[in-house]
């Protein structure tokens, strides 16, 4: 059952409204006067000749000489500095292609992402730039050309292959590694992940991390020296590429600025119509609080204004498809013939989703669903519309926030919470700015629109809290497992794992505090992982998966 953090929501306002009956309002588009200005700056900017940013360049320079960090809003580019160091490593500045196999004179790249679905878009992208014949991919459940000197794969994939180097006593076969949303080593349940790798990989092979902007990024490049010996520089991009403005939609349909123009540093301030909205105690809902809204009547507001397309984020894979339904009775225009043709097209290179029970709303109505849950050829389909701009709306989870690169004019939030596995916790400053990172498409929009939407679970005053917020920090989040214990008895003694523990981020951080205080607080972190890789090794050796010495 959906059960929202209780310190996100008030007892007045709109939580406040499941105690009495509030009037659901009938939705005219409508905009607040000081956005009629705004609105007639949206557009398409002029093209220009392609001039990389000073941060895109000075990360090229780095990754030449040191491991680099890079810390940038979503959409900032730095991709184009993962191709260009890949490009790097196929043209031979680190020695060249020979014609040997792999892992002998080769050169190869590795890029890790954190999702199947990005990475399957990662290895069309750069299938397209470098040739399908040097482009392999590893994912869990695809496997193609995984002899190419340009590897796209999950970071999952990335560490068992360090593990199987460790095991075998080799290197691993790469001249660069580039780790692709890299503020996913703070994930409570993936972090891990990052961190081995981290922790892992040979000090040869440079790393290239690609972040979101995060708080830390100094500490973090300081552990990585700490461990690998060298230089990490740390490259940040505060700007975002395209302006951002967001925008509160009352459930009458008016479109208001979410906060006031004038607020001062430090201060966030609602707008006065959504600050009277925020403090009604029983305020004009968009529909029952245990329905969904009439997304259509909201993609026809937002269409009036030219704020499309748009995603929507939703909480749940049911959620999103639900969401196409409530689309059907009032987006009558149909997509243009057009559009249809490009449908068709894309659809006819897969014959698997001909058929897919979704296709009368892409067809009809130019609304998709793109979740977890769909399949890979689908989601690739609606990712190349909205990508091409010929989509009025998708409905997605927040998979597609995490990396999945297909930007909108607007995005729509309906949460001010999300799901992390186990429980439902507000938004960090870092979950909101990926989210909202979709809104505004480099090249394509002069500016970008994140639209809060009233409901049971949307905190506005959160909301409007983390337009400002700095980016949270990144924490460590190794443990130990079954898993990590048995792959690192195939190439470590107790001893050495022991030492290898010693160079976690978690350890790191306690220990650079009050000298004192932080030596005891990292001998106490030490002595719990060890107390947890020993509780682990016994019970390995007691079911008889690992001998007395420990191999």
């Amino acid at each position: 059952m959906y059960k929202p953090e209780k310190r996100s929501f008030k007892k007045r306002g709109v939580a406040g409204q499941l105690k009495g009956r509030s009037r659901i309002p009938k939705i005219t588009p409508g905009a607040y006067s000081s956005l009629k200005k705004v609105f007639d700056s949206i557009g398409v900017p002029e093209k220009k000749k392609f001039k990389p940013d000073s941060f895109q360049v000075n990360a090229l320079s780095a990754i030449e000489r040191s491991d680099c960090l890079v810390t940038a809003p979503t959409g900032a580019g730095k991709t184009w500095i993962a191709v260009k160091a890949i490009e790097r490593v196929l043209d031979g500045l680190h020695g060249g292609i020979k014609d040997g196999p792999a892992g002998k004179d080769r050169k190869r790249a590795w890029y890790a992402s954190p999702l199947k679905a990005l990475s399957n878009a990662k290895y069309k992208e750069f299938s397209d730039i470098f040739g399908y014949d040097k482009v392999g991919l590893l994912i869990g459940d695809r496997k193609e050309n995984p002899d190419a000197p340009v590897i796209v794969g999950t970071t999952e994939i990335l560490r068992n292959q360090l593990y199987d180097a460790m095991h075998h006593g080799e290197s691993l076969d790469a001249e660069l590694v580039v780790l692709d949303e890299a503020h996913f080593l703070g994930d409570p349940d993936r972090g891990v992940v990052w961190e081995e790798i981290m922790i892992y990989l040979p000090a040869r092979i440079p790393l290239l991390m690609l972040s979101a902007t995060i708080g830390n990024a100094d500490r973090i490049a300081l552990w990585l020296e700490s461990i690998r010996f060298q230089k990490c520089i740390i490259v940040k991009e505060t700007k975002r590429p395209v302006p951002l403005l967001p925008i509160f939609f009352h459930p009458s349909g008016t479109l208001y600025p979410l906060m006031s123009q004038g607020r001062s540093k430090g201060k966030t301030r609602l707008h006065k119509k959504v600050n009277t909205y925020a403090g009604s105690f029983r305020p004009p809902l968009l529909s029952h609080p245990r329905k969904l809204p009439p997304f259509g009547d909201i993609i026809r507001v937002l269409g009036k204004y030219r704020l499309l397309p748009t995603i929507f984020f939703l909480k749940s894979r049911a959620d999103c498809d639900h969401a196409l339904d409530l689309c059907s009775h009032q987006l009558s225009e149909r997509p243009s013939r057009k559009i249809r043709l490009r449908i068709a097209e894309l659809v006819n290179k897969h014959p698997s989703i001909n058929r897919h029970r979704q296709m009368g709303h892409l067809n009809d109505m130019g609304v998709g669903s793109h979740h977890s849950g769909q399949l890979p050829a689908w989601k690739l389909v609606l990712e190349t519309l909205m990508t091409e701009g010929l989509l009025k709306a998708v409905f997605a989870t927040s998979t597609v926030a995490a990396g999945v690169n297909f930007p909108a004019r607007s995005i729509v939030m309906l949460n001010s919470d999300r799901f992390n596995g186990r429980e439902f916790m507000p938004l960090t400053s870092t979950e909101f700015h990926q989210m909202t990172g979709r809104a505004g498409r480099r090249g394509k929009d002069n500016i970008g629109f994140a639209i809060v939407v009233p409901g049971k679970f949307m905190d506005i005053r959160l909301a409007a809290r983390l337009v400002d917020l700095p980016p949270s920090d990144v924490a460590s989040q190794i443990k130990i497992n079954f898993s990590m214990a048995l792959n690192l008895l195939l190439s470590h003694t107790p001893e050495q794992i022991e030492e290898l523990l010693e160079k976690s981020f978690a350890s790191f951080l306690t220990g650079n505090k009050k000298e004192n205080q932080g030596r005891q607080k990292r001998g106490n972190h030490r002595k719990h992982l060890e107390q947890a890789f020993s509780r682990h090794l016994n019970f390995l050796k007691e079911k008889g998966f690992a001998e007395d010495s420990g191999a």
